[in-house]
């Protein structure tokens, strides 16, 4: 596969994962609970799909551009999508923490496009 199909997929990879937690976090913020939200197989579906595509297509990209060598910027963006891949857990234990993950989000998503975009 080449690197610009690659990158599709983890761009298309960070779009369903956003839009699994936005779906997530409205419904905690407006005082949802796990058992009362109609859409959690759906949401979760759309957020594990999207956290599948950014991992394999991640690593895609490393083994087309570095043969499969993990360079050190890696570390923090991986670190970065692990967070984003565990927040629907915190959100179903404390529904009030949708409105924190609003905020959060976005910014664990500019740190993962800093490393991501300005690397050498």
């Amino acid at each position: 596969m080449s690197y610009e199909l690659f990158q599709v997929l983890h761009i298309f990879g960070i779009v369903l994962l956003f839009l699994g937690l936005g779906g997530l976090a409205f419904h905690g913020i407006a005082g949802g609970t796990r058992e009362t939200n109609p859409a959690r197989g759906l949401v979760a579906a759309t957020h594990g799909i999207g956290t599948l595509l950014i991992v394999a297509a991640g690593f895609g990209m490393l083994g087309v551009k570095y043969g499969g060598a993990m360079p050190g910027w890696v570390h923090p963006k991986l670190l970065v999508w692990i967070c984003l891949a565990a927040a629907p857990a915190l959100v179903a234990r404390k529904p009030g923490a949708g409105r924190v993950l609003w905020f959060v989000a976005p910014l664990l998503a500019l740190v993962a496009a800093y490393f991501g975009l300005n690397h050498k």
